[in-house]
């Protein structure tokens, strides 16, 4: 067996500290480890690679991290056999649903081959300029269109398989995976949903219209959203780390994704329970 590690790279200490505990245990075990160079500098290695190649040359990746550690290697090795965990090593940490804590004994199921694995679609967003592709990208969690800092009320109007649906009047659009569903969305009243169906969320940023509510369908639709009138300061932002400014009449075209990503489901607890934890569903707050 082949383990590839990556890690966040601006922590203070705990990741790396983490990174040479679980180094020493794979050892113990004669398991091969892969860290990705860039977090090489960090925890000596004398076996090291870029993350690009390691699709070739590991049978499963652990990420120590965050969310957006998690999200910047999952684009990665998208559309690979190779599976991916991620190590909370960050806040809240949706997709990252293993403790620091549980990173050893996840470590011994590993080597034991003791997991299970689940897909989880993606997103593939085109934009679109006088009908020639300007970018694209494919994303586990959400595309967001908006204005960011300053935000004004923007006019997109969505089509669906090319129906014309409405034009939402609102701050901006997100246009999510369920596995983003309890990202930006969730924020933006749009519905948790479970991670494995087969649909997309529309959700729009606080509409001007109160009948304006988020939409699911199925994520083999064509959604296309077509920026009007003033988009000065429009960005499409992928993932939450890549932004593409936009212009007027730029179109927006989201399908699902050709690719997908492998998740190492938790052994220690199942959906349901990371959302009860991490939302503190049943927690008082206080009394009168």
């Amino acid at each position: 067996m082949r383990v590839g590690i990556v890690g966040k790279t601006d922590n203070n200490g705990e990741v790396s500290s983490l990174a040479a505990t679980l180094l020493k245990k794979f050892r113990s075990r004669k398991v091969d480890v892969i860290l990705d160079e860039k977090f090489n500098d960090l925890v000596k290695h004398n076996n090291f690679a870029p993350l690009e190649e390691f699709h070739n040359k590991v049978d499963l990746i652990m990420v120590l991290g965050g969310d957006g550690t998690f999200l910047g290697v999952s684009r990665v090795i998208a559309g690979t056999d190779v599976p991916i965990v991620g190590i909370n090593m960050g806040g809240l940490g949706f997709l990252t649903e293993v403790t620091r804590d549980e990173a050893v004994k996840l470590s011994d199921l590993i080597i034991s081959r003791k997991y299970e694995i689940e897909k989880r679609d993606m997103i593939s967003a085109t934009v679109l300029r006088k009908n020639r592709v300007l970018s694209s990208h494919d994303v586990l969690n959400d595309v967001v269109i908006n204005r960011g800092i300053g935000s004004r009320i923007v006019d997109l109007s969505i089509t669906i398989d090319s129906n014309q649906i409405t034009t939402f009047k609102a701050d901006g659009l997100i246009l999510s995976t369920p596995t983003g569903s309890t990202a930006y969305s969730l924020s933006a009243g749009g519905p948790i949903v479970f991670p494995t169906l087969p649909l997309m969320i529309v959700t729009p940023i606080c509409p001007h219209t109160l009948t304006n509510r988020p939409l699911v369908i199925s994520n083999s639709r064509i959604i296309e959203v077509k920026l009007y009138h003033d988009t000065s300061g429009l960005q499409v932002t992928l993932d939450g780390q890549i932004n593409v400014d936009l212009v007027n009449g730029d179109v927006i075209k989201v399908t699902k994704s050709k690719k997908a990503v492998n998740f190492i489901k938790s052994p220690f607890r199942d959906y349901f329970s990371i959302l009860k934890t991490k939302l503190m569903w049943g927690e008082r707050y206080g009394t009168i």
